[in-house]
This record gives C-alpha cells, structure tokens and sequence, in this order.
C-alpha cells in the first residue's frame, strides 16, 4: 500500500534526529504545511505522512473501517522503519493518539503531541458536539461516518480553528478535510484507550485554551499520565498547526528538542 509522504530537508548538515509528522482526523500530510520549512530552516529533516486512506496514500475506499490502534500504527512504524535514523514523532490530535499506541510497543527518541486525543478518550469530545450540535453527532452514527461532524463549514471553524483566521485561509483548509474511520473513533473512545504506563519515550504535550475539541484539563491529565508537562497557549484553537500564530507552538517545541540535545 502507498502512503503519501512528504519530505523536507535543511539546506545544510542536518540535525541527528529528522521529525516524523502525524496528521489528525480528517486531515492528512498537507496540514504541516508551515511546520515543514520552518523546522528544515532549523536544521531538521522531516516528513510529514498521510495515513492509509488520508491524502494521496492508498485505501481511501476502506478508510471507515481502520484501525487506529492497528493499522494507523502498522503505518507510522513503517515509516518510521523506512527512515535512515530513528524519528522524533509530533502528532495532532487523532496522530496523537496513533502515536501513544505505537508508544506501548516501541520507542523514540522523543515525541510531541498536540491537541492530542486525551488518556481518557473521546468522550469529553462527545459531549461537546453534543452540546454544540447533537444534530451533528445523531447523523454521525447513522452514517457511521465522522465527516458528518464537521459537514457544516460554519460549525467546523467554530470548532476547530482560531476565530482570528481568515475566511480565506480556513476555507483553503476545509476544502482539504476529508472522510475517516468510523472504527478509530470508536477505538479512541472506549475500546483500546492508551495505556501510558507502556511508554518509555520522553513526550511533551502542547494544548490551546480556546481548544473545543479537548479540554485543558484533559491535556493536563494527559500529561500527568506520561509525567511530564502539558504547555498551554492560552488564545490556540485545536488546529495547532494551522493557527495564525503557529509560530509559537513551534519555537516551543524547537525549545524543548534543544533542551534534549535533539
């Protein structure tokens, strides 16, 4: 199966560790568009894939019915595997939650999550669709399609993205959301929750305050479950990555890679 990647390098020696970049629900490797050259004018090798079915990678006709915790992570370790040294994984929100479970197995040399599915699941998340639009989560399991969450553009930048991003830019962005797996989603609520006392990987987790996806508490109770730290950006909606001041979030995570000596 072909899985899209997309590959950046430094114009000069690059640093030891590349980054491996893991794209969340609805997403795919196009949505670490500002990240990519900005961490190659750093220093760092990096790819950004598109899990099966997401993007230009093959099984798009099969994608309800994958497995986050199987074949999501059957993914990202060939990736990984395929890579000249060991990466350092930086996941957004569902490809954080693929990385936690890849986690229990393996190890890397450090790993960065953000707005990332919680410890606890997709419950809280639930709830908040829920509250915000049951309509939303009633065609979502009719359909059994995760789509149907975010199929009213108006909703999905209220719930996704910063109210400060332009109409132009978010509408650049929906036009890239796509389908995903029913059976993730199923995965990450209940049936196969991380189990953190598995990873033996140094992890920092970075979450927005203006998330409505996932709470701060969340993020913070995440953290405590890997014994480290949840850093917080306190006006960040959940596209991290997207935001109009993106920037931050990355000089925050070049910060703590230099600490690392990564």
């Amino acid at each position: 199966m072909r899985l899209e990647n997309i590959a950046w390098k430094p114009e000069g020696t690059a640093r030891p560790s590349p980054i491996l970049f893991v794209h969340g629900m609805w997403h795919a490797a196009w949505c670490w568009e500002k990240f990519q050259p900005y961490f190659a004018a750093h220093g760092y090798e990096s790819h950004a894939m598109s899990l099966r079915g997401h993007g230009y990678s093959d099984g798009q006709d099969r994608i309800r019915w994958y497995s986050a915790a199987k074949d999501y992570v059957a993914d990202l370790d060939r990736m990984a595997k395929e890579m000249e040294h060991p990466p350092i994984l930086v996941g957004h929100s569902m490809g954080g939650y693929v990385i936690q479970k890849y986690l229990e197995t393996h190890t890397a040399p450090a790993a960065i999550l953000l707005a990332t599915i919680p410890v606890s699941g997709l419950g809280g998340a639930a709830v908040r669709f829920l509250r915000k639009s049951p309509a939303q989560l009633i065609k979502y399991a009719l359909f059994l399609d995760p789509l149907r969450l975010i199929d009213d553009p108006k909703l999905a930048k209220e719930m996704l993205f910063s109210p400060t991003l332009s109409d132009a830019e978010f509408n650049q962005y929906y036009k890239h959301l796509q389908q995903d797996s029913f059976l993730a989603t199923m995965e990450a609520l209940l049936f196969r929750l991380p189990r953190p006392r598995k990873a033996k990987t140094p992890m920092l987790i970075l979450a927005g305050g203006k998330d409505r996806i996932f709470s701060v508490k969340e993020a913070q109770a995440t953290a405590r479950a890997y014994h480290t730290q949840a850093v917080v950006f306190p006006n960040m909606a959940h596209e991290m990555m997207l935001d109009p001041e993106w920037q931050k979030v990355a000089d925050e995570m070049l910060g703590w890679l230099n600490q690392r000596g990564l």
